[in-house]
């Protein structure tokens, strides 16, 4: 029976290991960290300009989790919407390299690094997603190892 929904998207049989996606880039602002951290991390290094420039980062930093929010919303935009993405299975490896500064832009790529079936469930795909997340100045932020599911166009024997 053919998915309404993802019947033109790419299917676990059209992705191939190496493949790179190109993420798009988004500009941190001051609003767009101090707003997260009020609801989400409201640490004073995310909501306070002189706690902040007092602490280890230096200045006003985004979220390790704001960066991986945001990460992901490039991965849905420039990937996951465009394939039969049935939903993350969770991450490994996450690793937060730089802090993430107001004013900071920040993309990168995310790379295939693992395609496998399910071994109980035939209709669906297993694809593991390396992120490679920088900055402005091509300075590592942010890498993590992704494991998503997706809907297989043909079941497996």
């Amino acid at each position: 029976m053919t998915n309404a929904v993802t019947k033109d998207r790419r299917h676990f049989e059209d992705l191939a290991i190496g493949e790179v996606i190109t993420l798009g880039r988004t500009t941190v602002t001051k609003d767009m960290i101090v707003t997260f951290a009020r609801e989400f991390d409201p640490l004073p290094f995310h909501l306070d300009e002189a706690a902040a420039k007092a602490s280890l980062l230096g200045g006003l930093a985004s979220s390790g989790w704001q960066t991986g929010g945001l990460s992901l919303r490039m991965l849905v935009d420039s990937f996951l919407s465009r394939i039969a993405s049935c939903g993350g299975l969770g991450f490994t490896d996450l690793k937060w390299k730089k802090p993430v500064m107001v004013g900071d832009t920040i993309g990168g790529t995310v790379t295939i690094v693992d395609l496998r079936r399910s071994g109980s469930q035939p209709q669906w795909g297993i694809v593991t997603l390396d992120f490679d997340i920088r900055n402005q100045k091509n300075e590592p932020v942010m890498t993590m190892r992704l494991a998503n599911l997706v809907e297989c166009r043909e079941v497996a024997a």
